[in-house]
């Protein structure tokens, strides 16, 4: 049997007005920033990576996996953007995912969506950068440390990304803080492993096969062969994603537990709903054909932010 992949991030609804256009004008303000940071240090070989990266992470978070009690998790990919990228081009790439998944996919709320990327694109990678930089600085040279320092970090992003939406949560009024914060932590204290795991892995398949892109001395001339292979590793996490859990991710799970789940308004319009694409049968195939072009719609966003980026400070 076959699965869909389930929406994952806050919905309208779950955040009041006052407080998400609080989070809108402080995302805004970051995003910016990392604009005006990126057009500054963005190098060539940065360009296609950054496309690949966001391609492959918005592939991966199709991908939810079981963590028990009947929810599930979802690859937030923050800790390898940082770690790969740095921490502002890892905002425009986590970005370009959040927005195309609200925009095209209809997974989380537009007025919540400046929460969204301030919890993910922001917390998410500034919390990873944070950690990664100072465990790194820890082990030395140490091969170990990298992994080590990558599973932490991804760890981190997710914990810490799920305690912004707590305080939002109770911010808003939806859920006390008491409850929320206690609630979130526990779940993502356990999809946080998950997500370490995952991340290890990468760094693990990376440090083999271009070592050259953690030092950060990939020339440019390198990059085709991380555009072919960033394209393969997104068709096949697409391909992979109809068997995603259909179990309630962490936040909805939270939602329903303590009561405020009904509170989630509706989308006002409807493109590829549920990332399932619409007018065809076999839901397989359509999961499978929405990823596609999701994953396209992201590369695309941050290849050409990337570009536009470059050419400024060339």
């Amino acid at each position: 049997m076959f699965f869909s992949p389930q929406p994952m991030h806050i919905p309208d609804g779950f955040l009041s007005v006052v407080v998400s256009v609080i989070l809108w004008i402080i995302s805004l303000g970051i995003l910016f920033q990392a604009v005006r940071k990126t057009n500054g240090t963005l190098k060539e070989r940065d360009i296609p990576l950054m496309g690949v990266l966001a391609a492959a992470i918005f592939a991966g978070q199709m991908l939810n996996f079981p963590v028990g009690g009947g929810t599930s998790g979802h690859l937030l990919g923050a800790a390898i953007a940082v770690i790969l990228l740095g921490p502002w081009p890892a905002v425009l790439v986590m970005t370009s995912v959040v927005a195309v998944q609200a925009l095209l996919f209809q997974d989380g709320g537009l007025l919540a969506l400046g929460g969204n990327i301030l919890n993910m694109a922001a917390a998410g990678v500034f919390v990873a950068h944070f950690v990664y930089t100072l465990l790194r600085r820890l082990t030395g040279e140490h091969k170990w440390g990298l992994f080590v320092s990558g599973f932490a970090a991804a760890w981190a992003s997710i914990f810490i990304a799920a305690l912004a939406c707590a305080l939002e949560l109770a911010l808003s009024g939806t859920s006390p803080a008491d409850v929320a914060v206690p609630a979130m932590a526990a779940i993502h204290a356990v999809i946080g492993i998950g997500e370490g795991l995952i991340t290890t892995g990468a760094l693990a398949f990376i440090f083999t096969a271009r070592r050259d892109l953690l030092e950060g001395n990939a020339a440019a001339q390198g990059q085709k062969p991380v555009l072919i292979g960033g394209a393969l590793l997104s068709l096949a996490l697409v391909i992979l994603s109809p068997l995603a859990s259909t179990h309630p991710d962490g936040l909805e799970w939270v939602a329903e537990q303590k009561g405020f789940l009904e509170s989630a308004r509706g989308a006002l319009y409807e493109i590829i709903p549920d990332y399932v694409m619409p007018g065809i049968s076999n839901e397989a195939l359509a999961t499978i054909l929405a990823g596609a072009v999701g994953a396209a719609v992201v590369f695309a966003l941050a290849y050409f932010t990337a570009r536009r980026s470059k050419s400024k400070t060339a």
